[in-house]
């Protein structure tokens, strides 16, 4: 078995390392990374999107030639991962030694590791791996306008002992959301808003998945963001400016704004995390 180390710093960094362990070819253009491998260890593509201090998304398409670990590092004020397996399958460990889970093929998987012990995954030689990261910072002060989505997050995803994970079905509606991100023929800055707005609406899922009152909050938002993704499609052609304007993400507040106005303060309306969390 190869045994691979990733650094979880900068978004180039994670990028950079993936690329000294597979021997691939990475191109950047400013918020996209592309690494194409092939190399006696694997075969296949990595790509990833990173927006500045907020979400970023990766996509794995991989086999590898042996059976591998990668031992990804740990450290206070982790982000939470929301892993999504559409080919294959993957395993997970808190250590060496940890007890290991399968993620397959329609599930999803949810992590946050801020414990001293490296989250670590397997993947099986000859067999084809297809899998989306979401990737969500949980720092942010009073003043962000993602606090309470973030305080949200925290309080379904992680627990005191800094090892969390949760596997389940994936959520159908999450599944459509994943294919709209391939499907998305536009390019530059108005891709990266199409890619933004999606990833948004993915999270605002799993938190009303995770949440007693899923029927009554999920319908009239996924009402305004299949809207807005339409009407970002049908303006294409207008100018940057423009587009911003039209869709709403003139400012940074767009989405906290959004789940207040509709819900008053998220943290009253939810109960306390039930999900099964492993230490």
């Amino acid at each position: 078995m190869k045994k691979l180390y990733l650094n979880t710093g900068e978004f180039n960094t994670i990028f950079n390392d993936l690329s000294d362990s597979f021997g691939g070819d990475l191109t950047t253009n400013n918020k996209d990374y592309n690494l194409a491998i092939k190399s006696k260890w694997a075969k296949g593509k990595i790509s990833g999107t990173h927006f500045e201090k907020e979400i970023s998304y990766m996509h794995f398409d991989l086999m590898f030639h042996n059976d591998v670990s990668l031992s990804i590092e740990s450290f206070q004020g982790a982000p939470l991962f929301f892993a999504y397996c559409e080919e294959g399958s993957l395993t997970h460990s808190f250590g060496a030694n940890g007890e290991k889970k399968n993620l397959k093929k329609q599930q999803t998987g949810i992590l946050n590791n801020t414990s001293a012990i490296n989250t670590v995954l397997y993947f099986e030689s000859f067999k084809r791996i297809q899998f989306s990261l979401i990737i969500m910072p949980l720092t942010a002060s009073l003043k962000d306008e993602s606090y309470e989505v973030i305080s949200q997050l925290r309080k379904m995803f992680t627990n005191e002992s800094g090892n969390f994970i949760y596997i389940g079905h994936q959520n159908p509606k999450i599944t459509e959301k994943l294919a709209e991100i391939k499907s998305i023929p536009q390019k530059g800055a108005v891709r990266n808003l199409l890619l933004k707005s999606i990833m948004s609406s993915i999270l605002e899922l799993e938190i009303a998945q995770h949440s007693y009152n899923y029927a009554t909050m999920i319908a009239p938002f996924m009402n305004l963001a299949t809207r807005q993704i339409g009407e970002l499609k049908r303006i294409s052609h207008m100018n940057f400016a423009e587009v911003l304007h039209s869709i709403g993400f003139g400012s940074k507040s767009y989405i906290p704004k959004l789940l207040k106005e509709k819900y008053h303060t998220l943290n009253k309306h939810y109960p306390e995390n039930s999900l099964a969390k492993t230490a």
